[in-house]
This record gives C-alpha cells, sequence and structure tokens, in this order.
C-alpha cells in the first residue's frame, strides 16, 4: 500500500514496456481523452449524477465513535450489499501507514447516505516479544503490535452468510513491508444479520508463524458447520486466493498466479472468461474462472494508471466499467466504460477535489485513491447505481454512486424547482460533494418547502453541487438563493465549460455583499439580508465575453468574463474558494499537522430553491 514501487514492480514494469498486446486480446483505451494532473478535477467532464459521500472524516484532537476515536491514518476500503444494507471496511492505524497499531473496523448504511459509527472488527494484534523475520535478523520484536493489510475485504457464501476478512501484517519498523509473506495470518469472522458478529478465526497463516502463539483459533476449530464450509470456499476460489497472493507465502499451493502484482480486481465477460487487472494497470484474461492465467501480465494498451488501485466491475446495464486513477499521481479519480469488457471508449469524472491533508503521516498520499466497488457476489445495491468507496489522503473516507448508465452529456437544460420534484430524485442530474461538515443534501428550506440545502461548518473544505448543462455559447440562468446568514460563510455560484474552467463567478460573502469576479478583484452588486430570498437572472455570451446580472427584477449590471471559454456546460455552487494545492510539484510526503486541524468553524447556510437554465439569444 505505500507509494514507494518496489523493486519487482519496478523490473516488471521495465520488462512490460516492451511487451504489445500483439496476439493476445486484452482489455484496451481507445479514447482520446485525457486527465491533465495541473487540475484536481483532471478538466474531465463529470458522469452525471455522480453523489461522492465523505464518510468518515478523522480528527485526533476531538476524538469520539463518529471519527474512529481520533485515528487518523484510514485507508484501504473495501464494500459490499447485503441483508438490505452497505457494508463498509476500512483499516486504520493512529498517525501513519505501517505504524502500529493497526486495525479493522466497519460501518453500515441502509441508503448509502447515512452511516453508522465504525465499529471493530479486528482489533490491534500484539506480536509476541523475540519475534524475526528470516531475512532480517537483526530486527527483534519488542512491545510490538501488528499492522493490518488486506486487498479483500468481505465474502458472501452459496448459503448467504456474509463473511469479513483481514490479514495481520508485523513491520519491524516504519519502512518494512508486512505484506511481505512474513507475517501472522489471515482472520475470518461472520457478520450477523443483527449487528453482531461472531468469533475471529485464522483462515490462513504465513508458514513463517508459530501457530502455537496464534491468540485465535483456526477456523476448523468452529463448531458452526455452515462457517466452516464458507470458509472452505473461500480456499477454493481462485479469485478470492488472487487477491491474497501479497500476504500470503509466495508458494502458496492455493493462489493460482505467484506473482507479486498488487491489487487484483476482476470481472467476468459474457463467454465467462475473467479480466483480471492489478495496479499499474497490468492485466491478463483468465480462460477457467481464474485457475489459470496462460497469457503473460501487461500493461493494458493506453490505459494510465500508476501505483495506485484499479477498479473493473460489470454494470447493471450489461456494459462495464473501470474506475482508477488515470495520471501517475492518486488524482483524479476517473470512470471508463466499454460496451463489450474490453474496449474502453472514454474519461469521465467521479471526484475531482482534493482536500487538505490536516495530519501528516508515514506514507500519505495525497487524493481520492484506493478504490474498490462492489465485488461480484457480494451484493447488487437495488438502485442499480455503481458504488465505490475509497479514502482521500489515506486520511478520511469516502464512497461515491455513479447512475447506470454512465453518461457524461446532459440532453435537456435544467429546470429544478425543487418543491416541485418527486421525493429522492430532486438530485438526479447532480453532481454533489458532500462532507460529514459541509454536508449538501435535500433539505427545508426556511418557508418550510424543500431545496437543496448548503451546510458549512468545515474549516478546510467545502460542499460543493454541479448541474450539467447542454453545451450553450449563449446562456439564461435563473436561481433563487436564500443565504442563511450575511456575517460569515461562503457561497460561491461559477459557470464553466466542459472542462471545468469558469468564466463567470458570483459570490454571496461574509460581508453581506453579493459581488462579481473582475479579474483580481471583486465588485458588489448588491447588499443582501440573512434570510432574504434573492431571485438571480444571469446572462451569458461566450462570444462576447459578456454577462449580465439582475436581482429581484431590478437593475441590470453588465460585467465582462475574467476568463474567456467557447462554450458552457455546468452550473457550479461551492461553500468555499477554489484551491489548487496539491499540485504535481508537491512533495510526495507530508510531515506536518496543520494548525487547528481538530477544529471546526461558525456552521455557515445556504439554500438553493431552484435552478433554471435555457440557450437563448443574448443581446450583446
Amino acid at each position: 500500500m505505500s507509494k514507494h514501487i518496489a523493486p519487482f514492480a519496478a523490473t516488471a514494469l521495465a520488462v512490460l514496456g516492451s511487451i504489445t498486446a500483439r496476439g493476445q486480446e486484452t482489455i484496451r483505451y481507445t479514447g482520446t481523452t485525457l486527465s491533465n494532473v495541473d487540475y484536481h478535477h483532471g478538466q474531465l467532464r463529470p458522469a452525471i449524477g455522480t453523489h461522492a459521500r465523505q464518510v468518515l472524516r478523522a480528527n485526533r484532537e476531538h476524538p469520539d465513535a463518529s471519527n474512529g476515536e481520533g485515528w487518523t491514518y484510514n485507508h484501504a476500503p473495501m464494500l459490499a450489499y447485503w441483508n438490505g444494507q452497505f457494508y463498509y471496511q476500512y483499516l486504520s492505524n493512529p498517525a501513519g501507514e505501517h505504524i502500529p497499531p493497526g486495525r479493522t473496523l466497519l460501518l453500515t448504511s441502509k441508503d448509502g447516505y447515512t452511516w453508522t459509527n465504525p465499529t471493530v472488527i479486528f482489533p490491534p494484534y500484539k506480536v509476541p516479544d523475540g519475534f524475526t523475520k528470516p531475512d532480517q535478523p537483526g530486527k527483534v520484536a519488542k512491545n510490538l503490535e501488528a499492522v493490518m493489510h488486506q486487498r479483500v475485504g468481505f465474502y458472501v457464501s452459496k448459503k448467504n452468510r456474509l463473511l469479513t476478512l483481514g490479514y495481520y501484517g508485523i513491520a519491524l519498523d516504519a519502512k518494512d513491508d508486512p505484506n511481505d509473506g512474513q507475517g501472522i495470518g489471515r482472520v475470518v469472522r461472520e457478520v450477523l444479520p443483527n449487528g453482531k458478529f461472531g468469533p475471529i478465526y485464522f483462515l490462513r497463516n504465513n508458514k513463517t508463524w508459530d501457530k502455537s502463539k496464534s491468540t485465535y483459533p483456526f477456523y476448523t476449530k468452529s463448531k458452526d458447520k455452515g462457517f466452516v464450509a464458507a470458509c472452505e470456499e473461500i480456499l477454493a476460489s481462485p479469485l478470492m486466493m488472487q487477491q491474497m497472493v501479497e500476504e500470503q507465502d509466495r508458494d502458496d499451493p492455493l493462489i493460482p498466479l505467484k506473482k507479486e502484482y498488487k491489487a487484483f480486481s476482476y470481472y467476468h465477460l459474457p463467454d465467462n472468461r475473467v479480466v483480471g487487472l492489478w495496479k499499474h494497470a497490468l492485466t491478463s484474461i483468465s480462460p477457467d474462472g481464474g485457475k489459470s492465467w496462460p497469457n503473460p501480465v501487461i500493461r493494458a494498451p493506453h490505459f494510465v494508471n500508476s501505483n495506485a488501485k484499479i477498479w473493473g466491475q460489470r454494470t447493471s446495464d450489461g456494459r462495464y466499467a473501470t474506475v482508477y486513477n488515470p495520471s501517475e499521481f492518486r488524482w483524479p479519480l476517473a470512470i471508463s466504460t466499454s460496451q463489450n469488457g474490453l474496449d474502453y471508449t472514454d474519461l469521465w469524472l467521479v471526484h475531482g477535489e482534493i482536500t487538505p491533508m490536516r495530519y501528516g503521516g508515514n506514507y500519505k498520499s495525497y487524493g481520492p485513491q484506493y478504490v474498490r466497488g462492489i465485488q461480484e457476489g457480494d451484493g447488487t445495491p437495488p438502485d442499480k447505481k455503481l458504488w465505490v468507496s475509497y479514502s482521500v489522503n489515506k486520511e478520511d473516507l469516502w464512497v461515491a454512486s455513479v447512475p447506470v448508465p454512465v453518461r457524461a452529456t446532459a440532453t435537456s437544460h435544467a429546470n429544478d424547482v425543487f418543491a416541485q420534484l418527486p421525493a429522492g430524485q430532486e438530485l438526479d442530474q447532480w453532481n454533489t460533494y458532500s462532507l460529514v461538515q459541509a454536508p449538501v443534501e435535500i433539505g427545508k428550506l426556511p418557508d418550510g418547502s424543500k431545496g437543496l440545502v448548503f451546510k458549512d461548518s468545515d474549516r478546510f473544505d467545502y460542499g460543493k453541487a454541479e448541474r450539467v448543462i447542454p453545451e450553450s455559447k449563449q446562456l439564461v440562468a435563473e436561481l433563487s438563493v436564500i443565504p442563511g446568514q450575511n456575517d460569515h460563510g461562503l457561497l460561491q455560484i461559477e459557470f464553466q465549460d466542459a472542462k471545468g474552467q469558469p468564466a463567470v463567478q458570483l459570490s454571496f460573502d461574509s460581508t453581506g455583499t453579493f459581488s462579481y469576479k473582475a479579474g483580481a478583484r471583486f465588485k458588489g452588486v448588491t447588499k443582501y439580508t440573512a434570510g432574504q430570498q434573492l431571485d438571480l437572472r444571469v446572462t451569458l455570451d461566450a462570444p462576447n465575453r459578456t454577462c449580465t446580472v439582475a436581482v429581484n427584477g431590478g437593475k441590470t449590471s453588465t460585467f465582462i468574463f475574467y476568463a474567456p471559454v467557447a462554450s458552457f456546460e455546468r452550473v457550479m455552487l461551492r461553500t468555499g474558494p477554489a484551491r489548487h494545492f496539491p499540485t504535481p510539484d508537491t512533495p510526495a510526503d507530508q510531515t506536518y499537522d496543520l494548525l487547528k486541524a481538530g477544529e471546526s468553524e461558525p456552521l455557515a447556510t445556504f439554500y438553493l430553491k431552484s435552478l433554471k437554465t435555457s440557450e437563448g439569444v443574448v443581446t450583446p
């Protein structure tokens, strides 16, 4: 999981670089869109209707049950849908990767939006004093606890029993590799329908481990025959075992492909062959359900992906999708789709924001990363969306839902009067970026009707909502906004092109002024009062770079765009100023904590009652 590339990986990539896919069927990217890492969103069009939601926000200064008791390294989440709800597993350390103690926790949700507090399912594990690794005889464990590392976290058995899995590895120091095959072993327990859990057992131990020193019994000691049978299903599954290759013994007979390729994910093609995916967009196809991989593992042609996970699956419409970071950095998080599971033709945005890393730590990387969806057999949410879990900065935990079929081009303009839209469908055409301390969701307006509510008390981040519209060179937009206060907080409204470049920015600022961005300065349009509705009519003329703004039907103000665009495709509302850190030149490792990292700001609230857009002739 660390961001350094192991020597074997560097060697493998050098060899793979000289291998072509000639004579071998493989997945490939045939589209023309590439991401630009100078922008956190990569200048990619958003996948319409994607809702990104922060599940857990780390807070060391104010530890409680909701934030994992203040541990600030939270990473490698897994997702399942079983028995009518989502299950979300992640691993955690107090401050940094490979720095013990380590543990694994679990959250649940009925709808993917409201989540329970995390519960520890695999607690810290004491390493016996005197433990050494055969290849590191000079390092001896003393008062040491294990760290956890697993590439697969769930399994639903043939009898519909949900098992959760973890792996206890040993890092003798901050730079030691806990998934080197010289750890303790893989643990398993059952997740029960009543919110409780069965006992912890070992499913498989490393051969270097002395089983007489195990804290937990081996799974065969369980008196529950159904549980034992479910464990043996895992051991008999080549596709489950392939996901364990990094932590297990390198000569484990149950693992089909004994190579140190990382973070295996897979999906089945219509002819039942299996496409395998690993970090660096390495790929191969198995003809027999993962029992063998006769073709060479190669880098998928024209895929761009570095040392972070890539997730692949068949979507509910019978198509296919891969979700990954399409760059040498861990941003943005994007989705590519395929009709046949082999040829990927597009690249669209899932998550294009990077919150400031509030807490430095060992091997913490910037960006939305380590994406995993719901593994085949581990459930299908009733909304048929594609759901993925991931971490941001290896600190905060997120989930995103992407409507299926996946699309990035709007076919009609916005006519969103939220009070008139069906319950549960108000944000179907909206992309949202919603945080624990800056939620963006449908709620009650001051007049009792419903609308889009922005609440923000996050000191370091903002909430955001975005409406994709048909490409328009000349645009009319009408918005009704109610600011909840006029002495603090910020709401910015931007009109952007397809790549997310804004040309016009309007702001409700903390001085009670509604203003327009005029180059590097802001020009006041009007003062505003807390609780008073402002009906805005904005016209935009891209060829002439002019904009008009009228408030409550009053005087019209005319402005020049602060940046040129050829056309408009997005209307965006955000409760904070744009940010550009980190950049591709930012040092990889952050060793410091931000000032007042655990503190919040006074709550600011803004309400959007409606948004209507249309393309029309605008008089210059």
